[in-house]
């Protein structure tokens, strides 16, 4: 039996490069769509305009500059909450064209959100700045959440080196909250000395922040001992950028972050760096400013009831999302503070998850 001539062969080749060809093709369309479709659908927010007694430039020496800074994640996973915490500072601020977003993004999905953030504020000034998670991943250990434990969280640390050099101040938000005040004023706070400003709560008992490990060794347990330390939320503070990078504050919180891997001298994901470093040293902020833990604990996220005193920020820091608990209809009082500011359309394929 003779073998088939070499031309058979070849044309039996190109027939599976074809069919192999044909099959990517089907693939990539297929994942490009199911990708573009994961995104949630938002209604266009209208248009807040400056009133008449907004500054509209900065000075020619650059002094007086009107604007004010925001800095705020944005994936996938909290894009509904980012969504509403932008028209909420926007509602209620008294000069939102003075506004820029910084928003803080992985590179795969920075296109999809930008389009989502464009087609939901058409006249929103804002950027979005590539994040890359190697830069942390090794440094991360397990926390008690796995939301805790995403390279995203601790982009925090690296606005310095991600927003351009001539921002000095910015504001950092978490994508958890909404703002019922105007966010000038929170611009406007002095830091004195201090490179970050946020509010403090010098009754909590750092104790539990930590470990045993780190109680039991002399090394660390007397990290705090010249310092008066005070517990502050990280998910609103006010940041001197030029400080920042002067004092070269993200290598310190790297350093601790590189600690806790060898010692596990933590629980809680990029929260305890923060009051390595800072703690004793913040320029403390109304109250009024970051009513947090609205989202209950870390673990069951059982509703809870505002704190006493003032409100000019809404935060649903812990485990219960407003958003999650409002679609699986077993939303706690609270959330009704927040729903008024989602702009999500309920025609949506996702609104019922």
């Amino acid at each position: 039996m003779m073998p088939p001539p070499a031309n058979h062969h070849r044309r039996r080749h190109r027939s599976f490069l074809s069919l192999a060809l044909l099959l990517l093709l089907l693939l990539l369309f297929f994942v490009s769509s199911v990708t573009a479709a994961e995104l949630p659908a938002f209604r266009e927010a209208p248009a807040f305009r400056n009133g008449r007694g907004c500054p509209k430039a900065a000075a020619p020496d650059g002094s007086g500059d009107p604007t004010i800074h925001i800095a705020m994640t944005l994936d996938t996973t909290y894009l509904r909450g980012s969504i509403a915490g932008v028209f909420s500072v926007l509602q209620h601020a008294s000069c939102p064209e003075n506004i820029v977003f910084h928003f803080i993004a992985v590179a795969h999905r920075r296109h999809d959100l930008r389009r989502a953030v464009t087609s939901t504020f058409p006249y929103l000034r804002f950027h979005i700045h590539r994040f890359d998670a190697g830069t942390v991943r090794g440094m991360i250990s397990y926390s008690i959440r796995r939301a805790l434990d995403q390279p995203l969280n601790y982009a925090r640390i690296y606005l310095a080196d991600l927003v351009p050099a001539e921002v000095r101040r910015i504001i950092y938000f978490d994508s958890d909250l909404i703002v019922v005040d105007d966010v000038a004023k929170l611009w406007g706070i002095d830091l004195g000395s201090h490179v970050l400003g946020a509010p403090e709560y010098c009754h909590a008992n750092l104790t539990s922040y930590f470990t045993h490990r780190f109680w039991s060794n002399p090394a660390f347990a007397t990290e705090f001992k010249e310092r008066r330390p005070c517990y502050f939320n990280t998910g609103v503070m006010v940041i001197d950028l030029w400080k920042w990078r002067e004092g070269k504050y993200t290598e310190k919180l790297e350093g601790w972050m590189r600690t806790q891997k060898r010692h596990r001298i933590y629980e809680l994901g990029s929260l305890p760096p923060f009051l390595l470093v800072f703690a004793g040293d913040v320029e403390g902020v109304e109250h009024r400013w970051n009513q947090h833990g609205l989202g209950g604990d870390n673990l069951q996220g059982l509703c809870r009831d505002l704190h006493p005193g003032p409100v000019s920020l809404l935060h649903w820091s812990g485990k219960g999302k407003p958003w999650l608990r409002i679609d699986s209809r077993r939303p706690c009082s609270l959330d009704s503070l927040w729903a008024p500011y989602d702009l999500l359309r309920r025609s949506s394929l996702f609104s019922d998850n």
